[in-house]
């Protein structure tokens, strides 16, 4: 049994465990889940015991060649509304479970074509996609090998007189060139008092000698995100430079350290938050110290001062501190772990001792 084939069999399970008789996917990254299978326009369908697959003619040639574990419909022969509505009649389904990404106006189309009472399926699919199995948990150590790889080249091409925008331009290059199907999300590459924007957009910016250069990046590999984070120096960096570095270098540390299953997210963001707290710059440190990993780069709920369930075990979240300081400069270093009985695996080889260019 494939690892998708295995997440559709939890799907159906957990259909089985539900109040509604089927449940409806809509969004790509839902469908991958349970197909493995990358499409722009589709559907799958599922009860307890059965499902189906259906898209149009762009993509049926080659769902046939990636998907056996559910059969194949193209609109070609039926149109979408005929397809479902023949399936919950087949199945003696009544209640059909929708996502939330499905459009106001297809829900209300849906309202009116289908034969069934539509009722949102909340969480049931995202609490399934929270808890990587094997096979996703390779696929995301591949998808950061590359990321390394990509950042140990990019090193050797950084200097003064290159702006934002050609560092980033390269980077994309090495991540290709290294593996990567595509980005996990617009890299980040900000420098000096760009340092501060947390997602700032590389620019025309020059970098120049005795400033810290952020880079936020990662790529896709077997349909799974990679996401790290370093800052680098240009040239001698200051004092202050390195006492802020030192700081979000502890405070990530202690949160890998406090980083296991059952731990509650928004406790393992008050980790890191108390070391850079403790240390003056609270103020500076907006923003959640980690995001779940897996098919998006921003997959589920992670280590997140909002996050108020628990962490299981084969979570993969993101470690993430940072402090910003406007008009000066910002410092962040990312890694990924995989809570694990007993504490986590961090998966992020790179070596974070503050890089001097």
């Amino acid at each position: 049994m494939s690892g998708f084939t295995e997440n559709y069999r939890r799907l159906r399970e957990a259909i089985g465990a539900s109040d509604f008789d089927a449940v409806l996917l809509t969004s790509p990254e839902n469908i991958f889940y349970v197909t493995g299978f990358h499409v722009g326009s589709a559907i799958v369908l599922a009860t307890k015991d059965a499902g189906l697959f259906a898209t149009d003619f762009r993509y049926a040639e080659d769902a046939a060649r990636h998907i056996d574990a559910m059969p194949i419909y193209s609109t070609v022969d039926r149109p979408y509304k005929q397809i479902v509505n023949d399936f919950l009649h087949a199945h003696g389904a009544h209640t059909l479970a929708f996502e939330g990404s499905l459009r106001y106006e297809d829900y209300v189309n849906a309202v009116a074509d289908l034969d069934a009472q539509l009722v949102a399926c909340g969480s049931l699919v995202t609490d399934l996609r929270r808890i990587k199995q094997p096979f996703e948990i390779e696929r995301l150590i591949a998808a950061q090998r590359i990321a390394e790889q990509a950042f140990d080249d990019i090193l050797g091409f950084i200097k003064p007189g290159l702006s934002e925008r050609a560092v980033a331009l390269e980077l994309y290059n090495r991540l290709i060139i290294r593996g990567g199907e595509r980005l996990s999300f617009s890299s980040i590459v900000v420098s000096g008092e760009n340092g501060s924007l947390c997602h700032g957009v590389p620019g025309p910016r020059v970098i120049n000698p005795g400033e810290f250069v952020t880079l936020d990046f990662g790529c896709v590999s077997g349909g799974y995100c990679s996401d790290m984070t370093r800052t680098v120096a240009v040239g001698e960096p200051s004092d202050e430079m390195r006492k802020v570095y030192g700081i979000v270098l502890d405070a990530q540390n202690a949160a890998i350290a406090a980083a296991r299953p059952g731990i509650v997210g928004r406790d393992l963001d008050a980790v890191a938050r108390k070391v850079i707290t403790d240390a003056g710059y609270g103020e500076f440190f907006g923003h959640g110290l980690g995001h779940g990993l897996g098919i998006l780069v921003h997959d589920t709920d992670g280590a997140s001062p909002c996050n108020t369930r628990v962490l299981p075990e084969g979570t993969v979240t993101t470690i993430e501190p940072g402090i910003y300081l406007p008009g000066k400069f910002g410092v962040r270093i990312e890694d990924v772990v995989i809570l694990k009985c007993g504490g986590c695996e961090n998966i992020t080889k790179a070596p974070k001792n503050l890089i001097v260019l």
